[in-house]
């Protein structure tokens, strides 16, 4: 599976030995790790993509990405699908940045990227979710075209459908 490369970031599909060094949080000292990286969300993700590469096998290209600058190729967070597509071409993602790149547009950016790379591949829904005080993913969600759907107690659940023959969904939201 190749990188996808936006303006400003490489969104590069890890491997099961690249995911069990994120798990771990210590790096070979081959990795070009910004400080603060991998934070306790991309050891989840990493952990989350080597439970499932375990059960069925590795879903790439519906896994798990690691975050790059291009400008000087160092990782600065995480994300991807929280597994392979559903009956119904539906995925759920995930994302997440080091503190020191917040604030940067870097994570639209790279849940934009993502979305047209779901889009391009089939996939035909994408939902995600944020806590209710996670303002600023909310915002990301929001600045990639998602819709904000549903809310309980602890989360506000978004999501982008992209019609079909099959999809009666009216929570469809614009190319992007």
């Amino acid at each position: 599976m190749d990188d996808l490369v936006t303006e400003r970031l490489v969104l590069h599909p890890m491997s099961v030995i690249e995911a069990e060094r994120v798990a771990s949080g210590e790096p070979d000292g081959e990795e070009w790790w910004a400080p603060g990286y991998p934070a306790d969300g991309d050891m989840v993700g990493a952990r989350r993509f080597l439970t499932t590469c375990s059960i069925t096998g590795d879903p790439q290209p519906f896994g798990a990405y690691e975050i790059r600058r291009r400008e000087d190729g160092r990782a600065i967070g995480g994300l991807g699908f929280h597994g392979a597509p559903d009956e119904n071409l539906k995925v759920t993602i995930g994302y997440g940045l080091i503190p020191s790149a917040h604030g940067k547009g870097y994570a639209s950016e790279a849940l934009r990227e993502l979305l047209r790379f779901s889009r391009a591949s089939g996939i035909t829904c994408v939902e995600g979710d944020a806590d209710h005080d996670n303002i600023a993913s909310q915002h990301v969600m929001s600045a990639a075209g998602m819709l904000l759907v549903a809310q309980d107690e602890q989360l506000k659940y978004f999501r982008i459908v992209w019609p079909d023959d099959d999809t009666d969904d009216d929570t469809t939201a614009p190319d992007l």
